[in-house]
């Protein structure tokens, strides 16, 4: 995630070592300056390298930054999810999230770390690190800065941290029928061959996408959408709930959701800034990107309830703040506060039809819009990613920028997630159909997976 920053700052360097070369040689022309310019050399030679430092700064943030991602899931996103099935379902998704997250993590360790970022490749790394091979208190991962460096035990449990929340997010999209067993099986599948080969492609050493220039600075293509087209699949496979669109299926209890809401919108700070691993002026960019692109997607969700439905929801305000956390998530680290607003309000506008229009032309059955939020929501913010990282829109991009060929660059990298994500998804979901089946029968799903997935309820009456 920082390699293609790395290379601006290269890039930097070179032009103004081509720039100091041109000086040189026009000064060669007169005689005074050969000695001069021959001790400036071997001075230049004899120069040792600047040695890379561990700020302990730095690692103290970093480990903030993973706390406050697993704050986002056990108990954000559970929370938030949990809040929107019905109250018969209620300790299912729980148990979803919370397993499904801790297995994943776990994977992440084992063989994860090394295929997405143990190796170079244009497509997965190698299993030169599995089982954290030769990774000590000692061994070091770069961070943006040449000269910097943190432990790199730190960078794999942050790392490890986006792996869990991506299939999670998936969850959604499935809730209230599906079998506890498939979700678990569903979930190494998909890490192993949908997530790791993305993150990789993305984020890793010699990634295809990383070498075409894609800017994902937090996981815009990585987590959003990679998760929200494994969601829509998933809603299609399995297939909709018993009742859906003739029963009340209205969520158990929205202050439980505006409770997730709220810790995920906290935690995606350590999300977003986190992806500087730095404590860096750097970090600051992210850090008010995350706070002004979902406040202004709450607003634009809440007008556009009021405008067409009559009134502004609570679910809505929650909605439309994960909405901009989404949006800003591929661009916080290189678009401006206005850029950041921008991109939030169209976010807003864009997913509050996603979770209504769009939803029910696609006639899927995506219980807690995965789709509808962080799909849509990071294809919109992946593209207007290369628009508003310009220069002239406040952006950091190079002065010789150019906002047409980086929303090419930028399309490329979702169309590859969209199609990696769909063929895979599909494949995982129909092996674990064939091996132990997709969905619960109707009697238990009529009854509620709580008590016939878990033997327990989450409220007593």
């Amino acid at each position: 995630m920082f390699t293609w920053m790395k290379r601006l700052v290269a890039g930097g360097a070179m032009a103004l070592a081509i720039g100091t070369t041109g000086v040189m040689t026009t000064s060669v022309a007169y005689a005074a300056d050969e000695p001069i310019a021959a001790a400036a050399g071997t001075v230049a030679a004899a120069a040792p390298a600047v040695a890379a430092t561990v700020e302990k700064a730095d690692i103290a943030w970093m480990m903030l930054s993973t706390i406050l991602v697993i704050l986002m899931v056990i108990p954000g996103l559970a929370l938030f999810y949990g809040g929107l099935v019905r109250s018969k379902n209620m300790l299912s998704v729980l148990m979803q999230v919370t397993t499904v997250f801790s297995l994943i993590v776990l994977l992440w360790v084992i063989y994860g770390y090394s295929l997405a970022f143990g190796a170079e490749g244009l497509i997965i790394g190698d299993f030169s690190k599995i089982f954290l091979m030769g990774v000590t208190t000692a061994s070091l991962s770069d961070t943006f800065a040449e000269t910097s460096k943190i432990p790199e035990l730190i960078f794999i449990a942050f790392q490890a941290t986006f792996a869990g929340i991506t299939a999670c997010l998936i969850v959604g999209s499935f809730a209230e029928r599906i079998k506890f067993s498939a979700v678990l099986l569903f979930s190494v599948i998909w890490f192993t061959f949908c997530y790791l080969p993305i993150a990789h492609m993305v984020w890793g050493a010699g990634g295809y996408l990383l070498g075409k220039g894609d800017l994902d600075f937090a996981g815009g293509t990585v987590v959003h959408i990679n998760a929200g087209i494994a969601g829509l699949v998933g809603a299609y496979m399995i297939g909709k709930r018993l009742g859906y669109g003739k029963d009340a299926m209205t969520p158990h209890s929205l202050t439980l959701t505006m409770v997730g809401a709220a810790l995920l919108w906290v935690g995606w700070f350590g999300f977003n800034a986190g992806s500087n691993l730095e404590a860096s002026a750097g970090a600051t960019l992210p850090f008010i990107n995350t706070l002004l692109a979902p406040a202004a997607a709450v607003l634009a969700w809440n007008l556009g309830e009021t405008m067409f439905r009559g009134k502004a929801s609570m679910l809505g305000a929650a909605s439309g703040a994960v909405a901009g956390l989404v949006g800003i998530t591929p661009a916080c680290g290189t678009v401006g506060p206005m850029g950041a607003i921008v991109i939030g309000l169209v976010c807003g506008f864009s997913c509050l039809w996603a979770v209504s229009g769009l939803k029910k032309m696609l006639g899927a059955d995506d219980t807690l819009d995965v789709f509808g939020v962080h799909g849509v929501g990071g294809i919109i913010g992946a593209i207007l990613t290369g628009v508003f990282t310009a220069p002239s829109l406040g952006g950091t991009g190079a002065d010789d920028f150019s906002i047409a060929s980086q929303v090419i660059i930028q399309a490329e990298g979702v169309g590859i997630t969209i199609l990696w994500s769909a063929i895979v998804s599909f494949i995982a979901y129909k092996i674990v159909d064939v091996v132990i089946g997709l969905r619960v029968p109707e009697d238990q799903e009529r009854e509620g997976l709580d008590l016939t997935s878990h033997g327990e309820t989450a409220y007593s009456s």
